[in-house]
């Protein structure tokens, strides 16, 4: 098994080569929540780099949750407006103008948005997120959804992969990692409730399984679907790797394309490379940081299974295929920088990737830092141009938060015309 062989999908999609383009970029929409010009010159970069495959950052299933202000929105009455439509139509091209498979990365963020986005904020339970210092301020407490209102929720993503589809992209994947919606419903830190979604992890993972069976309903054959699945929490008492290992066990019946596995949440960011557990020999703080869980449920899972997590060598990625444990390379933070990776890796060229590095013992820092500085890479591309390795990090979470602000404002004022 190598990186450069075809692998055909259950939805019938080749991928050309193993290395997928993994979701990273937000706040790029145009006002209205729409993909523009931005978006589109990005991925046209990254579709020159001929990765296997592309999944876009998450595209939001609720107007009134978004990860970031400026997000992607697509719902069942979006495609309703002939240009709206051609500006998805547009991305979907983009993406796949280099030969790539090209998925939507569906998710609603659950309690995991930001407080001065003054939005209504629901999750599986009345919970909040935990920072520590100044960010604690970051999030407001969430509300529980109630019986109807998870059935609706459970339909917004059904629209949003039909609606996808309609509009060119090959199939989706469900975010079910990272603390958003769906991984809320499945920790038993953030679930809470005593009736059918909650308590047993069973019942936990029903708002996964029926979302699946919606999209699938919906879409039909020939078109993708996947799971963003955490393999675990990082923090006590929450989903861990035995509980992950049976939700694959589960999703064997589902007719997967694959399952990437990632971990964590905005509090405790393995996703990052910056869980809980800091010790030097900790999987999820070197490159390839879920390789070992892989393994760990390798021998459950019937379906394909996706890494992604800090790949910045060649000889990583090579070493993750040859273990057994993994069907496909995910690489998201080293594209920012390096956008055209697998052609190049294909031809035996830039095999280990420059990366900037942020010197902070403030994880939080630490994690905004990372993130600034990938935005600024992915806001570069989106005017034409190729990104720069060398950059402030502090400089970076200033401009940011200018960003966020600016574009907070406008997408308020998109909210208060939708009525």
């Amino acid at each position: 098994m190598t990186l450069f062989t075809p692998l055909k999908l259950a939805s019938g999609h080749v991928l050309p080569n193993r290395i997928s383009k993994a979701a990273m970029e937000e706040n790029m929409a145009e006002p209205g929540q729409i993909p523009g010009s931005a978006l589109i010159n990005l991925y046209k970069r990254w579709a020159e780099g001929t990765p296997g495959l592309i999944l876009t950052g998450n595209v939001m299933v609720a107007p009134d949750a978004m990860t970031g202000p400026g997000g992607v929105y697509l719902g069942k009455e979006t495609l309703d407006d002939p240009a709206v439509r051609k500006r998805f139509e547009d991305w979907a091209k983009a993406g796949k103008s280099g030969g790539s498979v090209l998925y939507m990365q569906i998710s609603h963020p659950g309690r995991q948005v930001y407080a001065a986005m003054k939005t209504d904020i629901v999750s599986a339970s009345k919970t909040k997120v935990s920072l520590p210092g100044p960010a604690a301020k970051m999030f407001a407490e969430s509300r529980a959804l109630t019986g109807d209102e998870i059935q609706a929720m459970i339909t917004r993503f059904a629209d949003t992969a039909a609606a996808a589809g309609m509009a060119g992209f090959d199939g989706v994947q469900i975010h079910g990692a990272h603390g958003y919606l769906v991984a809320q419903f499945m920790s038993p830190l953030t679930n809470l409730r005593d009736d059918e979604w909650g308590g047993s992890l069973e019942n936990r993972a029903r708002f996964l399984l029926e979302i699946i069976r919606a999209v699938k309903a919906r879409t039909g054959k020939g078109f993708g679907v996947c799971v963003k699945l955490n393999s675990a929490d990082f923090q006590k008492g929450g989903f861990d790797e035995n509980d992950a290992r049976q939700v694959v066990e589960w999703l064997n019946d589902e007719d997967l394309d694959f399952v990437e596995l990632s971990g964590g949440s905005y509090e405790s960011a393995a996703m990052m490379g910056m869980a809980e557990d800091d010790n030097p020999s900790s999987t999820q703080i070197r490159e390839m940081y879920f390789i070992e869980f892989a393994k760990l449920i390798r021998d459950a899972a019937k379906m394909p299974l996706m890494v992604t997590g800090g790949v910045t060598k060649l000889a990583t990625a090579e070493m993750a295929m040859a273990s057994g444990a993994v069907d496909i390379v995910g690489i998201a933070r080293a594209m920012c920088y390096s956008p055209h990776i697998p052609r190049e890796w294909q031809a035996g060229e830039n095999t280990e990737i420059t990366m900037p590095v942020v010197k902070s013992k403030n994880k939080t820092f630490k994690a905004l830092a990372n993130m600034g500085m990938a935005k600024s890479s992915l806001y570069v591309m989106g005017d034409g141009h190729m990104p720069k390795v060398k950059q402030s990090p502090l400089m970076a979470v200033i401009k940011t938060q200018m960003k966020t602000g600016k574009l907070t404002k406008q997408y308020q004022k998109w909210l208060e015309a939708r009525g």
